[in-house]
């Protein structure tokens, strides 16, 4: 199981660079960063922390796919990913070019964690309609990895039409990078992760022995081997107990929640995790 990192990081805590060359140092093996394009004043919107007020972090986001390419140039090994990327507010033709250029600037190092989205106004502001995102996610990554795999790609949906195009650079890992829902266990999760998915990105891993059985099922019923659906649950505070569960458990790969915080901080908190490498 691959011990990687989980960080929301902003413009006032330490820089994603420095933290993904410190944690390539102590043996990590990857670093997930989120998105939020803006965040709207409004909070007609609950806050998914359940308090009135919405941490500051959530608007100081930086753009992923710009700083990760940054990482990529500063290190060597290190995987990179989104934890989670929003596709729907983005056009899917200009960011499968992104996505492609940072496989290739990362030696296929990429892994684009995608979510529906849980802010209705931020939504609203890229004219996504809050009730049909999923299916506009959907459309989204399939049109995306058109552009990745074939010569000629072209999409038809309801969402997004390309006509028979080119495009180019092709990413380094041949379908293109993992494609993993964030998002909670059930029906609509497990149905779209069996269809046209790669994997599952769970925040945390609370019950999932009880869900990765019907994760399974559904994706063995959908003519797929279950085998090849990558778990990796985000923002997991570690114990060396819940670690060595989650290996019984078949999980592939973990993110370690690290604070949004200062150099001082952040520096402990690798130096508190990497027992968890050492020992794993």
């Amino acid at each position: 199981m691959l011990r990687s990192l989980n960080y929301h990081a902003t413009d006032q805590s330490m820089s994603p660079i420095e933290v993904a060359k410190e944690a390539e140092q102590r043996g990590f093996d990857g670093l997930y960063l989120p998105e939020h394009t803006h965040i709207p004043t409004s909070r007609l919107t609950p806050a998914p922390n359940g308090e009135d007020e919405l941490p500051e972090m959530y608007w100081r986001t930086f753009d992923p796919l710009v700083m990760l390419s940054a990482i990529a140039a500063s290190t060597t090994r290190l995987r990179l990913g989104t934890s989670v990327s929003l596709p729907v507010q983005h056009d899917p033709i200009a960011m499968a070019k992104q996505v492609a250029t940072l496989d290739v600037v990362s030696g296929g190092r990429f892994s684009l964690g995608v979510g529906y989205g849980w802010n209705r106004e931020e939504m609203a502001t890229h004219r996504v309609v809050f009730e049909t995102r999923r299916e506009q996610v959907r459309e989204a990554v399939l049109c995306m990895r058109s552009l990745w795999i074939d010569d000629v790609a072209s999409f038809y949906g309801s969402f997004y039409r390309l006509e028979p195009s080119r495009s180019y650079p092709k990413p380094v890992q041949p379908r293109g990078p993992k494609v993993l829902i964030g998002g909670a266990a059930g029906p609509k999760m497990f149905s779209a992760i069996a269809e046209w998915a790669d994997g599952w990105m769970p925040i945390g891993a609370g019950g999932l022995a009880t869900a990765l059985p019907t994760l399974r099922a559904a994706v063995e019923a959908a003519g797929r081997d279950p085998a090849t659906i990558w778990i990796a649950p985000m923002a997991v505070i570690p114990t060396a107990q819940k670690l060595d569960y989650y290996e019984t458990l078949g999980i592939d790969e973990v993110g370690l929640r690290l604070p949004t915080a200062g150099r001082d901080d952040i520096l402990r908190a690798l130096d508190e995790y990497a027992a968890f490498v050492t020992n794993g």
